[in-house]
C-alpha cells in the first residue's frame, strides 16, 4: 500500500465481488462506513467494482485523491450519479453546476466568504447561540442536534441572506431533513430519476415547502436590496448579453447555501458533544481552557487565537466523523492513478471517513485525541491525509465560515453548559450525502 505509482496496467485494480446487476451497491447503502473501509483494508490504495451505473473505483492514498482533487482537477467533473442525488433540491447550484456557470457563481458567492467580512458574523454567531441558550434549563434533557440545526439555519440566513427566518426556520428545517432523509433510500440511488418512488415524492413536497421561503426571500431582497448579502448580490448580475439571473437560479445558489451552510456545521457540532461526552477528561481541558481564555466573558475571534485546544478538539471530532465522508467525481478523458487507467464516466469515490482513520498517518486513529494535533504532526501528514471540506478549486467555499462557527458556538455552549449522555444512547451514521445520526442523540444539560 505505498504512494509509489506502479508501471501501468491494463488491468482494473481488484476489489470486491458484488451482486448480479446490483454490484456492490446494496453493500454499499446497507453500511458504507464498513464497506468503504474494508475495501481499503482488504484491497489497498484503489480498488474497483462494478455497480448499476457503471464502474467504481475508491481511491485510498492521500496521493491518489490529491491527484483527482488538485492536480488534475480539470478532467473531473461531479458526474450523473451525484446530480441525481442532489439536483433535485439544490438544483444547479455551486454544489452541483459545472464549467463556465459553477466559475461565475462561485465568483460571485465568494466576496460573502473573504476574511474580512467573516469577521463580521462572529458576533451573530455567538448571540444566536446565547439566544438558544436561554432557552434551556438545568437538568433538562434536549435534542442537541435539532439546537445545533436551529441555531447554525439562522446564523447563515442571517450572515448570508440577510434575512430573520424565525418564523420560517422551522419549515426550512423540516424541508432540508426531509430531503437528507429521503435521498438515503435505496431506490433514489438504484431507479432511474424519472421513476416516481415514494422517496422522490417526499423530495417534491419538501422542495416546494422550501421553495415557499426562499422564493420569499429574493421576493424581499428584490423590493429592499441591502449591502453585500448574497441575494442582492445575485438579483444585480448580469451576463454578457446583460441578462439578469432569473428567480430559479438565484434559487438554487440560495438553497444551496442554505443546505451547505448549516448541515455540516450541526453535523460536526453535535458529533463533538457526542464524543466529548465520551470522554470527560478532553471535555475538562477544553473547560480549562475556556475558563482561563474568556474568564467569563462570551467569545469573540480575538480570542480564538488563544483557544488552540478548542481548535484541536474540532479538528480531532472532523477527522474522527467528517461531516461529509465521502466525495466523487468521474472523469472526462481517461486518467491514470495509481498506475490504473481510470476511464471516462467511471465513478470514482474518496472517502474522508477512510484516510482520516487510516493507521499509516494517523497513531492510534479510533482513539479521540484532540492532543496529537500538534504543529509538528500537521506538517508531518501528507497534504490530503486531512481533507474535512474538499480540495482543489472545488474546496468548499465556506470552511473559514464553518470553523468560525464551530469554534464560537462550541466555546459558547462548554463555557455555560456540561452536556452528559442519556445512558443507552449509542451512535449510528446514515448511508446521507453526510454523516448524520440515525437517531437522536438525547443530552441532558447541567449548568456549570
Amino acid at each position: 500500500m505505498s504512494s509509489d505509482t506502479p508501471p501501468f496496467s491494463d488491468d482494473r485494480p481488484p476489489g470486491p465481488e458484488g451482486l448480479p446487476v446490483l454490484g456492490n451497491q446494496l453493500a454499499f447503502l446497507r453500511n458504507p462506513y464498513e464497506f468503504m473501509t474494508r475495501t481499503a483494508r482488504e484491497y489497498g490504495d484503489i480498488a474497483a467494482w462494478e455497480d448499476p451505473g457503471g464502474p467504481v473505483y475508491q481511491l485510498n492514498h492521500p496521493d491518489h485523491i490529491e491527484q483527482v482533487l488538485v492536480q488534475n482537477n480539470q478532467n473531473y467533473i461531479k458526474g450523473e450519479n451525484f446530480q441525481n442525488v442532489l439536483r433535485p433540491i439544490t438544483g444547479n447550484g455551486i454544489l452541483n453546476s459545472e464549467g463556465a456557470v459553477w466559475r461565475r457563481n462561485r465568483h460571485l458567492l465568494q466576496p460573502a466568504f473573504h476574511p474580512n467580512r467573516i469577521q463580521e458574523y462572529a458576533s451573530m454567531m455567538t448571540d444566536f447561540t446565547e439566544e438558544s441558550l436561554e432557552t434551556w434549563e438545568d437538568g433538562q434533557t434536549r435534542h442537541f442536534h435539532d439546537d445545533m440545526m436551529e441555531v447554525t439555519l439562522k446564523i447563515v440566513a442571517r450572515a448570508l441572506f440577510g434575512a430573520d427566518i424565525d418564523d420560517q426556520v422551522h419549515v426550512v428545517g423540516s424541508a432540508l431533513d426531509e430531503f437528507m432523509l429521503a435521498s438515503e433510500t435505496l431506490s433514489h440511488f438504484v431507479l432511474p430519476p424519472g421513476v416516481p418512488t415514494p422517496s422522490r415524492r417526499r423530495i417534491r413536497r419538501a422542495r416546494e415547502r422550501l421553495d415557499a421561503v426562499v422564493y420569499g426571500l429574493i421576493e424581499e431582497r428584490r423590493r429592499n436590496p441591502t449591502e453585500g448579502d448574497v441575494i442582492s448580490t445575485l438579483l444585480e448580475v448580469t451576463d454578457d448579453q446583460g441578462n439578469t439571473l432569473s428567480n430559479e437560479q438565484i434559487r438554487d445558489e440560495v438553497v444551496t447555501l442554505l443546505l451547505a451552510g448549516h448541515e455540516t456545521t450541526a453535523l460536526s457540532l453535535t458529533l463533538t458533544a457526542y464524543l466529548l461526552a465520551k470522554h470527560p477528561e478532553v471535555e475538562e481541558r477544553l473547560v480549562e481552557e475556556l475558563d482561563d481564555v474568556l474568564d467569563g466573558e462570551a467569545p469573540t475571534i480575538e480570542d480564538l487565537e488563544e483557544l488552540t485546544y478548542t481548535e484541536r478538539v474540532v479538528k480531532e471530532s472532523m477527522r474522527l466523523y467528517p461531516p461529509v465522508p465521502g466525495i466523487v467525481r468521474e472523469p472526462v478523458k481517461p486518467d491514470i492513478v495509481g498506475g490504473y487507467e481510470i476511464p471516462p464516466g467511471a465513478t470514482v469515490r474518496m472517502h474522508q471517513w477512510v484516510v482520516h482513520r487510516d493507521p499509516r498517518w494517523y497513531d492510534d486513529p479510533l482513539a479521540f485525541r484532540p492532543e496529537r494535533w500538534t504543529d509538528e504532526m500537521e506538517r508531518s501528514l501528507p497534504k490530503l491525509a486531512y481533507f474535512p471540506f474538499a480540495a482543489g478549486p472545488r474546496r468548499c467555499i465556506g470552511d473559514r465560515f464553518a470553523m468560525l462557527e464551530a469554534r464560537l458556538i462550541l466555546a459558547t455552549v462548554y463555557q455555560q453548559y456540561h452536556l452528559e449522555l442519556v445512558p443507552g444512547t449509542e451512535l449510528d451514521l446514515m448511508a446521507t450525502i453526510t454523516a448524520r445520526p440515525k437517531h437522536e442523540i438525547p443530552m441532558t444539560v447541567h449548568r456549570r
